[in-house]
């Protein structure tokens, strides 16, 4: 009885199987109505029949070889679409879909692509030839798939004409990312160009240099192996050969490109790794031959085979060595797995695909599980005809777990993807329209509508806590970052030493190199200041000039020792001209080295003044005795201004300051003066310090001269400010950074000259220009008698001291009127200096120096 009924099945299969599609209904896989349809691509079948007539008829015939995980990609749009259905994603409005097997055949995906194009509502199945397709309304509103890059590309072509968007879960193709040759094309995977790179990485890192390739011959399988070969090229990896097999079933010969790439896989010892870009069927026999060669290699695996279970299902398949694969990101999955537990309850009507997988369990009823593959696949080389019966139900029930482990969830995650994508951009279209009304808008609108509203340039992607990719937040791009297409990933980092970028920026800039120019105006006031500065150098000097013979000008050290301190002061003005404007090498050497030098000499100088003073007032015979050794003023005026030149000269030489490019700020590139060595530019600057501590100690000393004389008090000031303002420049230096650091410095040179020729001079020309009648002989002789009354009583308890401890010198008696002896040495002091006072020629001052100890004065 139980033959009886096989026969009888059979002999349904075999009558069923001459009967081609009669009507485009009959074209149709599975359909459902809805306020708005969905077309769907799947190769649910491997190959179509050919006919035998001759001539060759234009007709589709029908398609066989049952594929199990195509079905389930079937399965899962229809799952996602009902789950959509079921939600409150769309609120009142249905989804429907209609889907078609492709039959891995262009010619019958660009079929099922005529009638989605084909007018919506109309008796005839007619595609309009507008110029204008804005108002079109076709059969559906947007496509599902297809799988291969081969078939989505030549339906996307006739789609572009109506911009439908067709969302691909499969199709890796790079060229599909071409927006210019399929601007209505999406996809919920990346393009094989992130799977090569994968793979090229992956290689590399194992040491592996030589390596086979076996791809397709369609575009699927040729763009691939370029975009690998380049992959390859630029990680010194090396192609041994490359075997290309014809892509469909319906080719005779792919049994002979199987053969001819095992032969160059054996006769290629050496290659150990091969990468295959194949399909699933191809996969099957080329590792069904190779295990019957005993063939053992490393295989890496494309995304399109990698989960394949029907891979794994091949008798023996450990002997084929092992296999590397790569896979698309998975979801959740349990709601697909609920759905499948339940199919069996799951309305078969306008599903063939159902139907006919009823059918091949019918048949394979009494086979165990791990034959029912074999079994679906052997059976299905006709086409079955669908007969309920309550056996068929229970046959359902009772292999629900065998549909689960074929299915593939990289594939499932990326078309619920495709179809929730899809749903919330039919959301963001009905929020301000009817959609339960078929007409409310066209296809080409969706492709403006998304998950998450597009990122902008200047911005990138978030993905958020959602499973789905589709589903992001759009950041913006934080400084120093840029985006400059939409929807980008992350944003690319700028080159911090060149280039900047703002926040949300879709360039990076090129960086403004900076420095204190001459325009700035802060630099403008500091050179104002210098210039005063030199102006008043100038005219100090002519005005000594003028009254060269006066007393005030002799007491000050004569002509030569103050042009000398001018001319430092006039150096030390025109060299924070170096301070401003691009930096050189030049300028950078120039500025610090002259400041140190021109400063040692002016501070070497007002140091002699002080020597000359004290030596010339002093009335303590120890102290006097001192001050004679250590008074030479021309060597010491050149020793110590030679310490410094050695200093700076070894500075230039070991380290010298040179131009640098301060990148450190975010937007801008400081043009600097790199200082070469810290170490010698604080010893420049603390062995000027040192000569003005001890000058501030000197000056310090002679507070108390003839006032005419003093400019000790005024230069104690001068030092004041000297070592105020450099104890400030120390941490400000150190701590500024930024274009006007050169500024600090002239500030800084500018109060320490301002404070030593204000004090040193300006009193001085006051008196020359406004007391004139205090710039006499008279006048000054007067103050040296003054002076030296008041230093009697002094003077009279130092010598009696003296006289007490040296008992060969007789006590001076004080003579009549209260006077001492001090008296008389003070008169002495005061012939003196009426006698440098008299002298005319400045020469022979120097020449007395040594005999007359207050010559100078």
């Amino acid at each position: 009885m139980a033959l009886l009924i096989i026969l009888i099945i059979c002999f349904v299969i075999i009558l069923a199987s001459s009967q081609p599609c009669q009507t485009p209904d009959d074209f149709v896989a599975a359909t459902s109505p809805g306020h708005i349809m969905i077309g769907g691509l799947f190769a649910i079948h491997e190959k179509m029949l050919s006919s035998d007539d001759y001539p060759r008829r234009p007709e589709i015939q029908k398609c066989v070889g049952f594929d199990i995980s195509i079905f389930l990609h079937t399965l899962a749009m229809i799952h996602s679409i009902e789950m959509i259905n079921n939600s409150t994603l769309l609120s009142g409005v249905k989804l429907g879909y209609e889907i078609y097997d492709t039959c891995t055949d262009v010619t019958v995906a660009m079929a099922a692509a005529l009638r989605f194009l084909s007018k919506f509502n109309c008796s005839r199945e007619i595609v309009e030839l507008k110029c204008d397709y804005s108002s079109y309304m076709p059969r559906v509103k947007a496509v599902i798939g297809a799988g291969y890059s081969e078939i989505t590309m030549a339906v996307s072509r006739m789609l572009n004409l109506q911009l439908m968007p067709q969302v691909s879960y499969e199709s890796t193709a790079e060229i599909l990312s071409d927006k210019i040759r399929f601007p209505s094309f999406l996809r919920t995977v990346p393009s094989d160009f992130y799977q090569t790179k994968a793979m090229v990485h992956l290689i590399q890192k194992s040491g592996w240099n030589w390596i086979g390739i076996i791809t397709t011959d369609d575009d699927y399988g040729r763009l691939a192996l370029n975009t690998f070969a380049m992959q390859t090229v630029a990680n010194n990896v090396c192609i041994a050969f490359k075997e290309v097999i014809p892509a469909f079933l319906s080719d005779n010969t792919i049994e002979v490109g199987i053969n001819q790439a095992l032969e160059k896989i054996i006769a290629e010892a050496q290659v150990n790794v091969i990468v295959v870009f194949l399909r699933q069927f191809h996969v099957f026999n080329l590792f069904n031959k190779a295990i019957e060669r005993n063939v053992n290699k490393t295989w890496i695996a494309s995304d399109i085979w990698s989960t394949a279970t029907k891979i794994t299902t091949i008798p023996n398949i450990k002997r084929i060595g092992k296999i590397v694969g790569f896979t698309f990101t998975r979801g959740n999955m349990s709601s697909f797995h609920s759905f499948l537990q339940n199919l069996h309850l799951f309305p078969s009507d306008n599903n063939k695909p159902l139907n006919e997988y009823a059918m091949l369990l019918s048949a394979c009823a009494h086979v165990k599980d791990s034959d029912l593959s074999q079994c679906i696949s052997n059976h299905s080389q006709g086409t079955l005809t669908y007969k309920a019966n309550k056996d068929i139900e229970r046959n359902f029930s009772l292999r629900n777990d065998f549909l689960w482990d074929y299915t593939e969830p990289g594939f499932v995650h990326s078309i619920q993807l495709a179809v929730f994508a899809l749903g919330y951009a039919v959301q963001d279209l009905c929020q301000a329209q009817d959609c339960q009304n078929p007409n409310a808008f066209q296809p080409w609108e969706q492709i403006q509508s998304k998950c998450s509203k597009e990122c902008s340039p200047g911005q990138m992607k978030k993905t958020t806590k959602s499973q789905h990719i589709c589903c992001y937040e759009c950041v913006d791009c934080p400084e120093n970052h840029y985006s400059n297409q939409t929807d980008m990933d992350h944003c690319l980092l700028c080159n911090n030493e060149t280039h900047w970028a703002p926040v949300r920026s879709t360039v990076c800039f090129e960086k403004e190199v900076e420095y204190l120019s001459w325009n700035d105006s802060l630099a403008i006031l500091l050179m104002a200041l210098s210039l005063l500065g030199i102006m008043f150098v100038l005219a100090i000097g002519i005005i000594f000039t003028r009254n060269l013979n006066t007393p005030v000008v002799k007491s000050s050290g004569g002509l030569t020792v103050c042009y000398v301190i001018l001319l430092c002061h006039f150096l030390n003005f025109a060299n924070t001209g170096f301070f401003v404007g691009e930096p050189q090498d030049f300028t950078c050497k120039t500025r610090q080295t002259l400041f140190g030098v021109s400063f040692t000499l002016c501070i070497s100088c007002i140091l002699m003044k002080f020597l000359k003073i004290l030596l010339a007032f002093s009335f303590d015979p120890k102290l006097q005795n001192f001050l004679k050794c250590l008074y030479k003023p021309i060597p010491i005026i050149f020793t110590c201004t030679g310490i410094q030149v050695v200093i700076c000269t070894l500075w230039v030489i070991l380290a010298a300051p040179t131009v640098e490019e301060n990148v450190s700020l975010p937007r801008v590139i400081i043009l600097e003066c790199e200082e070469g060595s810290v170490l010698a530019f604080g010893t420049m600057l603390g062995y000027v310090a040192i000569l003005a501590f001890i000058c501030f100690i000197f000056a310090f000393k002679g507070r108390k001269l003839p006032e005419n004389y003093n400019e000790a008090k005024f230069i104690t000031f001068g030092m004041l400010i000297y070592f105020i303002a450099w104890i400030i420049f120390i941490p400000v230096y150190a701590t500024t950074f930024g274009k006007y650091l050169p500024a600090v410095e002239i500030i800084v040179i500018l109060i320490s000259n301002y404070g030593i020729l204000c004090c040193m001079f300006f009193p001085k020309c006051y008196v020359i220009l406004c007391k004139q009648e205090t710039n006499t002989k008279s006048a000054f002789l007067k103050m040296i008698y003054s002076y030296s009354s008041h230093s009697a009583g002094s003077l009279a308890m130092s010598h009696v001291s003296l006289d007490s401890t040296n008992s060969n010198i007789p006590m001076t008696n004080p003579s009549p009127g209260g006077k001492s002896a001090a008296w008389q040495k003070s008169k002495d002091l005061e012939e003196q200096v009426f006698g440098c006072i008299c002298r005319e020629n400045a020469t022979s001052i120097s020449k007395t120096l040594p005999r007359k100890r207050i010559s100078s004065i």
